[in-house]
């Protein structure tokens, strides 16, 4: 049965005006942006089908273009609407951080970091510059790895830091294909960094790994070093 013949409260763009986008299932967020579905297959049974295609919501939006268009009913166009959905998040979450002065939305910070950085297919290493209000200042991706490891330098970091004249920072970085538990050269780094961090009169505010599915936040999970002395010069890996 088309979704046009369907009872008015199931629809999904009926539901999500009486009761509200988060009474929807991703199925049915999705199918509102593919608008259609095929000749076989109404909007939420495709938006379903590539749900449990690639495991999940997240999965599906951060595959890769040839991947996604490589699938039953999807054409660039659906694809395009698909992308557009995407970028319209990331930029309304970025916008709310920076309406925002404080961290009393944490989830609207790992909910930005996370849509900038899960489509990346190789591992990256961005900085969030923030001033004594905890406002953001500016987003950087500053390293690019490989598959499962980026190579960090402690001193350019503080360097893009100190240039927006940030006295706070939030770092972050991605594993493009595993869960976001921190490794021991994530944790490693993490202490170098509030080390150094601390030496310029900066904060290390939190660090965020973005994996495939979830999210880890090492201020959340009371795992942030105490300050001392060590050498800024020296590279450090993240994995």
């Amino acid at each position: 049965m088309a979704i046009k013949d369907w009872h008015a409260d199931d629809r999904p763009r009926e539901k999500l005006l009486n009761l509200g986008a988060a009474h929807l299932s991703d199925a049915e967020i999705l199918a509102i942006f593919l608008r259609t579905g095929t000749a076989s297959l109404s909007a939420i049974e495709l938006a379903r089908s590539l749900i449990e295609e690639f495991g999940s919501l997240a999965e599906l939006l951060g595959a890769p273009q040839e991947t996604v268009l490589a699938c039953h009913g999807i054409g660039p166009a659906k694809y395009a609407q698909i992308i557009a959905s995407l970028e319209m998040g990331t930029r309304y979450l970025g916008s709310q951080l920076k309406a925002k002065p404080n961290f009393a939305h944490a989830e609207v910070v790992k909910s930005y970091l996370s849509t900038q950085l899960r489509r990346e297919r190789r591992e990256v290493f961005a900085l969030l510059s923030l001033d004594n209000a905890l406002q953001m200042l500016n987003f950087e991706k500053l390293f690019i790895g490989g598959v499962s490891s980026c190579s960090v330098c402690i001193k350019e970091v503080l360097r893009h830091a100190l240039s927006h004249s940030a006295t706070q920072l939030i770092v972050a970085h991605n594993h493009p294909h595993t869960d976001a538990m921190p490794s021991a050269a994530d944790t490693h780094l993490t202490e170098r960094l509030a080390q150094a961090a601390s030496l310029v009169d900066m904060t290390l505010v939190d660090h965020i790994i973005v994996g495939r599915n979830d999210v880890f936040s090492y201020a959340e999970n009371r795992l942030l070093p105490v300050s001392m002395a060590i050498d800024t010069d020296s590279r450090h890996s993240v994995a």
